[in-house]
């Protein structure tokens, strides 16, 4: 039976692009990022693959009490493959991930966090703050989510410090008996409006070409043409002005209600 509910979890760790599967789309932060695990090892952040979910859920039985059948990872996968994101040390081993969704039939469209996990073994290295993050920055590019969420445990201080402290989550509500043992859990969430991913906030190549040439003045003779494409005479008056009418405002797609 799969899960009704949804939970996330713990412990330290950078960001990434859209693309249609792993190892698609142009580098992000985070995606492919390395970081010096036990020893000096390197430890890679990287997109999880549908050959990857067996040892996932390996990984969520060795760290978890709330755990999922296989056909839960494959949902996942499935629908959001952008979302699902691993750690994996030098000898291939996957010692960390992150499991996440978008709830995209909500009044917002927004990302959840199902799980989060890494091994005691590489725990304290930054690894769950870089998984958290590239999956944010996903639900952003891809999705452009307005919010994340997730559920953690009351009692688990560590999990709560990092989500608040670290990544700036915030307390949304107390749901009581909310695991499967009856323990209540924080509701929290994190604000992705400000993302730098966000539309309305990216700046790409052909935005800071427009942007620059909206900036400028040509001047013609007596004439002087600004770059909204109305010209002023020496009077500053009127000259012409271009109508826009008909072009309308570049469009964003409709959230669902």
């Amino acid at each position: 039976m799969v899960p009704s509910r949804s939970c996330a979890l713990v412990h330290p760790a950078t960001a990434r692009r859209c693309g249609e599967g792993a190892g698609k789309g142009r580098r992000q932060p985070g995606r492919g990022a390395r970081g010096a695990g036990r020893g000096g090892t390197m430890v890679n952040i990287r997109r999880a693959t549908v050959e990857d979910l067996l040892e996932m859920q390996a990984c969520n039985l060795a760290c978890l009490p709330e755990n999922y059948q296989m056909k839960y990872y494959f949902y996942h996968i499935l629908s959001w493959p952008q979302l699902l994101y691993v750690a994996e040390d030098p000898s291939k081993k996957i010692v960390g991930y992150v499991l996440a969704k978008m709830e995209e039939d909500a009044a917002e469209s927004h990302g959840h966090i199902t799980s989060l996990a890494v091994l005691r073994s590489h725990r304290k290295l930054g690894l769950a703050t870089r998984l958290m993050l590239a999956a944010e920055h996903d639900m952003v590019e891809c999705f452009d989510a307005e919010y994340v969420s997730l559920h953690v445990r009351k009692s688990n201080r560590a999990a709560f410090h990092l989500y608040s402290e670290t990544l700036q989550f915030k307390v949304h509500d107390e749901e009581k008996k909310y695991y499967a043992d009856d323990e209540d859990a924080y509701d929290m969430r994190k604000d992705l409006k400000s993302h730098p991913r966000k539309k309305k906030n990216r700046m790409e190549p052909a935005d800071e070409a427009a942007e620059k040439v909206g900036e400028l003045k040509i001047e013609e003779g007596a004439e002087e043409i600004d770059a909204s494409g109305a010209a002023t005479g020496e009077n500053g008056t009127d000259q012409y002005a271009e109508s826009n009418e008909g072009l309308g405002a570049k469009g964003k797609p409709k959230k669902k209600k």
